[in-house]
Order: structure tokens, then C-alpha cells, then sequence
């Protein structure tokens, strides 16, 4: 089993900055993508950013040079920094893995996800 814990969310006010992270744990051989989603209150998911196991990124046109995710692999770690926050970055955050097991079987593990709230 893997899991996923995530840390970092919390209230700001707008234009303010926060790290998330997420760091999985359990029977972990590698992992190929880390990347966070985001759902507000009445939307549906929605992909915010992604990053390769080798460094490939993608971002959502809405955070685009506002966020910037990154991941330590030496700690099964993804980060995302989130900076220049707006209100309508409220959301709960959920990481995601896709994580080959000790056993060599791709596997995809969702965080619990946590709570950001931008407001003044």
C-alpha cells in the first residue's frame, strides 16, 4: 500500500503565497507523475499541475506564473508553491501519484486533500 500526506493548506489573503506538499510513503519502487487537482465548492475537479519523473511540467492556464510545482524524488515528495493567490484559488487541493509498486504494478494513489482558503 502507498499513501499520500499532504500539508501546507490554510487561510491567506489575496495576493498572499503557500507551500503544499505531499509526500507518499508505503511500497514505492518509483513514481511517474505527481501533480496536484483542485475542486471548489460546487465545480468539479480540475488538473492545476503536473510533474514528469523527469521534470516535465504542465500547468493549468489559470495558474500559470503564479504557481510552480516541483518534487524531490530522494523523498517521494512533490511541492507546489502558490503565489499571488486569488479568491477563486479556494479550493480543496488533492495530490495524486502514479506510483510503480515494490511489486511492479502501476498504481494511482489519491491524497485526502486539504483545504486553501483566499480570503481577507
Amino acid at each position: 500500500q502507498v499513501q499520500l500526506e499532504e500539508s501546507g493548506g490554510g487561510l491567506v489573503q489575496p495576493g498572499g503565497s503557500l507551500r503544499l506538499s505531499c509526500a507518499a510513503s508505503g511500497s514505492i519502487f518509483s513514481i511517474n507523475i505527481m501533480s496536484y487537482h483542485r475542486q471548489a465548492p460546487g465545480k468539479q475537479r480540475e488538473l492545476v499541475a503536473l510533474i514528469s519523473n523527469g521534470d516535465i511540467v504542465n500547468y493549468a492556464d489559470s495558474v500559470k506564473g503564479r504557481f510552480t510545482i516541483s518534487r524531490d524524488n530522494t523523498k517521494n515528495t512533490v511541492y507546489l508553491q502558490m503565489n499571488s493567490l486569488k479568491p477563486e484559488d479556494t479550493a480543496v487541493y488533492y495530490c495524486y501519484a502514479m506510483v510503480v509498486t515494490t511489486d511492479h504494478h502501476f498504481k494511482d494513489y489519491w491524497g485526502k486533500g486539504i483545504l486553501v482558503t483566499v480570503s481577507s
